[in-house]
């Protein structure tokens, strides 16, 4: 899934993404939970090895007990705490360093002990039970590789490298371990290396002398130095990716001023890595917490890529996936051997990662409920996949509803121009018109005494029927009676399966229960399609004209621009123009100057649109205030198309306050756009339909 999706977050991303946010703040929590226990186990390990371990060979390391040990650990999670919250940039190298150190000492171990020939005793004394007892506790020391997928979206390459390094963070400790283990149990009886304060430093004082001993204690506070700084690390992008989401207060993900860092959720890990040292938490309890944490996540991350596959398997195509004839044997075999380990843990560790789940809930219902972005695809994943009928057969269809003859004509001639552009689909624009009756009467008893509505609805049909014809677009037409016209518009664009759906708007803002109005604000914020609101401007210069579309860097800025593209070519006389605004200063560390970043982005952004180089003018505006500066240069200009910056559901904007500002403080026509707004289906609904099927 790293590869298909690659967002940072790892687990907790995919397991959001396909189950929604209740299981996702499970996850995200259980996470930085696992994460956090795991720094303390590493740190109780780097005071074990540095002072017992090194304290056999450097005399004033010795004879400092537990107190010692606990004192270094909290000091070496201060100094990474430190070291993170300041983005020291040379940590990723010394990462690297003491990464490749560790292989050569360990192939250097492995050779030796293996030379020196191992006297092989009974395999597996205790039978397989002891072996399933201790999985729990020594798991922790296999989830590398999720550090790797919680930053996949700072990797290059991702489809080609995110399998490569997560197989290899895998297979290549696993291959060590086993030859550790070989040449440890070959060389000390299993009773001695029980016993043992530094087992794998007494096996290598066999062979490699007092020096070998010392090196491999060294290379074993360097081991615990290394994963607990990339367990800091990966707990702050884990709570960057729940505020992404609106799962996490983004108070805890503010970014310092000075050392670009999310500062706050690594002081908040560091000082409960901190806790968890000080209060005394048993070495063994730490790792098996944490391995809790991570079988629970592992599990829903089984659940999650059945999910994905059977939602949207047209769109699910990652440059490595499970293959046909082991899925979903794989994912099946991944969840059950996940819970089988699970209940294998300790009573005492079962409890504490109970206590976890439990926060995540209750995090889940008093917090996130109401602002987490829904993302879960459950409902997809149990309904009956659409048939070619259902999808339309291929067509291309834009819905407008149609309600005040003055616009009528403006909002279809932009509907046609956006259909023209799919013409090779078979395109058609439906003209829908909604009467909205109350809920005290049938529908029937309040068309009886309604006749002069429902002849104003025909006669805004039969014009809309003119109009297409003079336009030249297949059109059909709707008349519907109703409750709330917001839901019917959202039903017709289910029913027809549309892809577009162009409204109109008075381009007046509201503060109470509505933003945009009570018909736009459901249709605009739940249309599984693209939406397109339009604010006309004054009657004698409705034609598109000279069109200006602000190529930014949100998420639908290239929606934007096809609008505006599909208006100019519809257009007779219309041109078209990408405006970008940057501050003055350059405050990046590229070599580019601000009018050459923003011709950069507006020629990234022409290309995601589809726009060819030649088809568009640019605008690089440089000022500080980027809202004053764009409703500005929009005045000079006929259109203004912007793209939505907000996405889900959102109490104070639909589409984003710069948006909505643009659209009620500028007097000529303004285009809102954004593409599919994903609305996932309900578990209900999704069963519902299958019992259709």
């Amino acid at each position: 899934m790293s590869n298909r999706d690659a967002e940072g977050g790892g687990s907790y991303y995919y397991v959001n993404r396909a189950l929604g946010p209740f299981f996702g703040s499970i996850v995200g929590w259980g996470m930085w939970a696992g994460l956090t226990f795991a720094s303390a186990f590493y740190m109780i390990g780097f005071g074990q090895y540095l002072l017992p371990g090194l304290g056999e060979y450097v005399g004033f390391l010795a004879g400092w007990g537990q107190i010692g040990i606990t004192v270094a650990a909290l000091v070496m999670a201060a100094i990474l705490t430190g070291v993170n919250y300041y983005g020291v940039k040379e940590t990723g190298s010394l990462q690297n360093v003491i990464v490749l150190s560790l292989v050569g000492l360990i192939l250097a171990f492995l050779a030796l002990g293996i030379i020196s020939g191992p006297t092989l005793g009974e395999f597996n004394p205790n039978g397989w039970p002891a072996v399933a007892a201790t999985i729990g506790t020594v798991y922790v020391s296999f989830i590398g590789f999720e550090v790797i997928a919680t930053s996949a979206e700072e990797i290059k390459n991702p489809s080609r490298n995110l399998p490569l390094a997560m197989i290899a963070a895998v297979v290549t400790p696993t291959l060590m371990y086993v030859g550790v283990m070989f040449v440890s149990t070959g060389t000390l009886s299993i009773e001695a290396l029980a016993t043992s304060k530094i087992p794998v430093a007494d096996v290598a004082t066999e062979f490699m002398g007092t020096i070998g001993a010392l090196v491999m204690i060294v290379g074993a506070v360097l081991a615990t130095v290394s994963s607990a700084n990339a367990s800091i690390l990966s707990a702050a992008r884990v709570n960057f990716a729940m505020g992404r989401d609106r799962i996490l207060v983004n108070w805890l993900n503010e970014v310092h001023d000075r050392f670009r860092t999310p500062y706050r959720a690594i002081t908040v890990t560091g000082i409960i890595t901190l806790v968890l040292i000080a209060v005394g938490v048993g070495v063994g309890t730490l790792a098996e917490v944490a391995s809790f944490m991570y079988l629970v996540t592992y599990a829903l991350v089984h659940v999650a890529v059945v999910v994905l596959r059977r939602a949207n398997p047209d769109a699910y195509e990652p440059s490595f996936k499970i293959p046909v004839g082991l899925y979903p044997i794989v994912p099946i075999l991944g969840f059950v051997s996940c819970l089988a380990i699970l209940v294998q843990l300790n009573l005492i560790v079962q409890a504490i990662g109970t206590v976890i789940i439990v926060f995540g809930v209750l995090w889940y219902f008093g917090y996130a409920r109401d602002r987490a972005l829904s993302t879960s695809l459950v409902g997809e994943a149990i309904a009956p996949e659409p048939t070619a009928m259902a999808n339309g057969e291929g067509r291309y269809r834009v819905v407008v509803p149609v309600a005040n003859p003055e616009t009528e004509r403006d909002l279809l001639r932009m509907a046609a121009a956006s259909a023209h552009a799919h013409e090779d689909e078979q395109a058609e624009v439906i003209a829908v018109n909604v009467i909205e009756v109350p809920r005290q009467t049938s529908l029937t008893q309040d068309l009886t005494f309604e006749e002069e509505r429902v002849e104003r609805q025909q006669e805004l049909l039969d014009s809309a029927r003119d109009i297409a014809t003079d336009l030249d677009i297949g059109l059909r037409t709707r008349a519907i009676v109703g409750r709330d016209a917001g839901s019917i518009i959202l039903d017709v664009i289910e029913e027809e399966n549309a892809d577009h759906v162009l409204l109109g708007w008075q381009g007046t803002r509201s503060r109470r229960e509505h933003v945009l109005g009570s018909t736009i604000d459901p249709v605009i914020g739940r249309a599984p399609c693209d939406a397109t609101l339009v604010k006309l401007g004054p009657e004698d210069g409705r034609g598109e004209g000279d069109i200006i579309a602000l190529a930014g860097e949100g998420p639908h800025a290239p929606v934007a621009a096809q609008r505006a593209a599909e208006f100019v070519s519809a257009a007779d006389d219309a041109s078209l123009t990408l405006l970008n605004v940057q501050p003055p200063e350059n405050d990046s560390d590229e070599d580019l100057s601000p009018t050459e970043r923003g011709e950069a982005v507006i020629a990234e952004l022409a290309e995601r649109a589809g726009i060819e180089y030649m088809s568009y003018d640019t605008k690089v505006k440089l000022a500080e205030d980027t809202e004053q500066a764009i409703i500005e240069v929009a005045q000079e200009y006929d259109t203004v198309c912007v793209g939505a910056t907000r996405s889900g559901s959102i109490s104070q904007a639909v589409f984003g306050s710069l948006p909505e500002k643009i659209g009620a403080e500028v007097p000529q026509t303004v285009v809102m756009a954004r593409g599919p707004e994903e609305s996932p289906m309900s578990v209900r609904e999704a069963i519902m339909r299958r019992l259709e099927v």
